[in-house]
């Protein structure tokens, strides 16, 4: 049985429960299908693709949460990140998100606005967001590598859906 959790500790758990789906799939890509270019975009390659996943957090933690003293990652360079390296800053662009989410706790539930934002500043919103960008991303990377010929292994495409699993590595 679960322990109660604080108000926006659930939120939190949630969150990196999402961001271990992630690195987990990151972590088992066919390190030979990162340089690769996605089959009809010229120039997008598996490495952008999962390095992007890094890079917007790391903008919108600057949008929401800079001005709020919470600390921005530095991005990684989109043509030469390793994967080892983009699992490390994962690692810090989702406590930067965590710090998101504890500031909007702070805020009675919300984020602050930014310039420009796509979504509701409300936690379930914010939340939702970004697991969905995250959800639509790691598709995208298991269905490249299959295009590429590197079909995920079962228990590794099954895998980033085993919640509960990632849920307690996390």
């Amino acid at each position: 049985m679960r322990r109660a959790l604080k108000p926006g500790q659930n939120v939190i758990a949630a969150w990196r429960t999402t961001n271990r789906a992630t690195t987990y799939l990151v972590e088992r890509l066919p390190v030979e299908i990162w340089p690769r270019e996605v089959p009809g975009i010229p120039r997008l390659t598996v490495r952008k693709i999962a390095a992007h996943l890094h890079n917007a957090r790391c903008s919108w933690i600057k949008a929401l949460g800079a001005r709020h003293g919470v600390a921005v990652p530095r991005p990684v360079d989109l043509r030469r990140v390793r994967p080892q390296e983009l699992v490390r800053a994962l690692s810090r662009s989702s406590e930067g998100i965590v710090r998101l989410i504890e500031l909007g706790m702070a805020r009675g539930g919300k984020v602050p606005r930014a310039t420009w934002q796509n979504f509701p500043t409300d936690m379930e919103h914010f939340l939702s967001y970004f697991v969905a960008h995250e959800a639509h991303h790691r598709g995208q990377l298991c269905m490249v590598a299959r295009q590429l010929g590197q079909r995920l292994p079962k228990e590794i495409a099954a895998g980033v859906w085993m919640w509960t699993k990632r849920s307690r590595e996390a």
